[in-house]
């Protein structure tokens, strides 16, 4: 199996941390996040690892992933970055990680272990955490629904209430191939506007319209977080 890790954007909203330093090195507990996502993959045996890069690719270089360059970074979204690797993805099942996000590898192992086209992995206890990051946890969590198969049927929205959130999607990823010439599909129906801006959040929501495969969300209770802030880096302390 495979993992490609995403890369490619400077993440703007940490202003001045990330002006000489990609996002994804900036440090947890004195470890940069790349250095955790590695950890996490490699340590469920994922030794196949691509990274898309970017902004300040340089300083990414010298952890030797596989390297897929997204020369546009600046001007597209994180979907345009994954498929920078398109022909190396398209034989094998792969993990899409964040790479602005840390876990341990029992995350992984929960994606290894599934056997659906697409999943992801989902935090049911989000409010703890979201409460520590956020004055108002709705402030930034977004809707996220489950049938009683633990299938998604909602994802991505602007949520008005908590019980509109059932978990919050972590920015990991699992597709078999056949989901992965599924996704190819969607995205090579868009026009190059819409190539650009395309979210991965967006890229599953339009997987649920389409209703051709489902995506399954699996529990994760381990340690995690996402960062999107300067004050997050300050929270995880």
């Amino acid at each position: 199996m495979k993992a490609i890790i995403l890369a490619a954007g400077r993440g703007s909203r940490m202003k001045l941390l990330t002006q000489n330093t990609p996002k994804c090195l900036l440090k947890i507990k004195e470890r940069p996040l790349l250095e955790w996502q590695i950890d996490a993959l490699r340590g469920s045996q994922i030794d196949q690892i691509g990274i898309a890069t970017g902004y300040l690719k340089e300083q990414i270089s010298k952890f030797s992933l596989i390297e897929f360059h997204n020369k546009n970074w600046a001007k597209t979204q994180m979907v345009a970055s994954l498929f920078c690797a398109k022909e190396w993805l398209s034989n094998s099942d792969f993990i899409i990680s964040y790479s602005d996000i840390f876990y341990d590898k029992s995350a992984i192992q929960i994606l290894k272990n599934c056997h659906h086209d697409i999943s992801i992995t989902f935090d049911p206890n989000w409010r703890s955490l979201w409460e520590k990051r956020f004055e108002d946890p709705l402030i930034d969590a977004e809707s996220f629904k489950l049938d009683s198969k633990n299938r998604i049927i909602e994802i991505g929205n602007r949520a008005k209430t908590i019980e509109e959130i059932e978990g919050q999607y972590m920015g990991l990823i699992k597709t078999s191939k056949k989901g992965w010439l599924h996704l190819v599909d969607l995205y090579e129906s868009l026009n190059n506007n819409q190539k650009d801006n395309l979210d991965m959040t967006s890229l599953l929501k339009m997987v649920l319209k389409e209703k051709k495969f489902s995506i399954y969300a699996h529990p994760y209770n381990g340690l995690w977080g996402e960062v999107d802030h300067e004050r997050d880096l300050e929270s995880y302390k």
